[in-house]
């Protein structure tokens, strides 16, 4: 990545757009546009969902849609990034080659838990998955793009340190973790996979929230449902910055003194 972010908005299905990632440009660092369905059953599992008084993202074509979507964001003050979801591997793949060339981040989504999107191996399939959910990271790195890789704490069966170490060997460049109510799992994913820009999400408010993630050892906090809440991105932001501004001020003042030589048998 060309920056790393310390305040991120997350995907909102059918929301998260260009315009809602300028509106939160003046607060983040990476707005995730999206979520996108990308290949056939995917998007009628979101068909199915709209169906039911969700919103989605249902463009006549999904790629052409991010490829506009980043485009309208060139030069905006926000690094963006397209959170994908897709039961076949080609379109991950063509939609990592077109954020690469956008300079944004491609997102696996394997966070969604509804049925429909989990019966044709979306979301928390795709997290039950590790081999598959590898393959897709490695696939989309392929292609030059940054990969985040968003998923859940509290899932049967599934150890998120063991994801981790995976989708890093893979190529992955962010994981977005949902803490759900597991905070304390975000230092354990922290502790696995070092390399990784581990980036925390649920309940992100206010200070308490994000000194909490960023103390147990994420390098973000991320803002859902109140991205689109001035108030709580100025909270989040300005408690950012003060806690990364005290561990680089303790930093320094830990740091051994340095001192000149005083004389030439010093030198010597």
């Amino acid at each position: 990545m060309t920056r790393e972010p310390r305040l991120v908005l997350a995907s909102l299905s059918g929301e998260a757009d260009a315009r809602w990632a300028h509106e939160g440009s003046l607060w983040a660092d990476l707005a995730m546009l999206g979520g996108v369905a990308l290949d056939r059953d995917s998007r009628e599992a979101a068909r199915a969902l709209v169906a039911r008084d969700r919103s989605e993202f249902l463009p006549p074509d999904p790629l052409v849609f991010v490829d506009f979507q980043l485009a309208v964001l060139a030069g905006a003050p926000v690094r963006a990034g397209v959170n994908v979801r897709s039961s076949t591997l080609p379109p991950v793949r063509e939609a990592a080659r077109l954020c690469a060339a956008h300079d944004a981040v491609v997102e696996i989504n394997a966070h969604c838990r509804q049925a429909e999107l989990c019966r044709v191996g979306c979301g928390e399939t795709l997290l039950r998955d590790t081999d598959r959910l590898a393959e897709y990271v490695a696939a989309a790195a392929d292609q030059g793009a940054a990969v985040s890789v968003k998923v859940r704490a509290e899932v049967d069966g599934v150890d998120l340190t063991e994801t981790a170490r995976r989708v890093d060997e893979a190529g992955a460049t962010l994981f977005h973790v949902d803490a759900m109510d597991s905070e304390e799992v975000v230092a354990h994913v922290a502790d696995a996979a070092p390399d990784l820009h581990l980036v925390a999400n649920n309940g992100v408010r206010d200070r308490d929230t994000v000194d909490e993630y960023l103390d147990y050892g994420a390098d973000a906090v991320s803002v859902g449902r109140p991205s689109t809440d001035p108030r709580v991105l100025q909270r989040v932001r300005e408690a950012v910055d003060d806690w990364f501004e005290a561990r680089d001020t303790a930093s320094s003042a830990s740091a051994p003194e340095e001192h000149p030589p005083t004389s030439d048998a010093d030198v010597r």
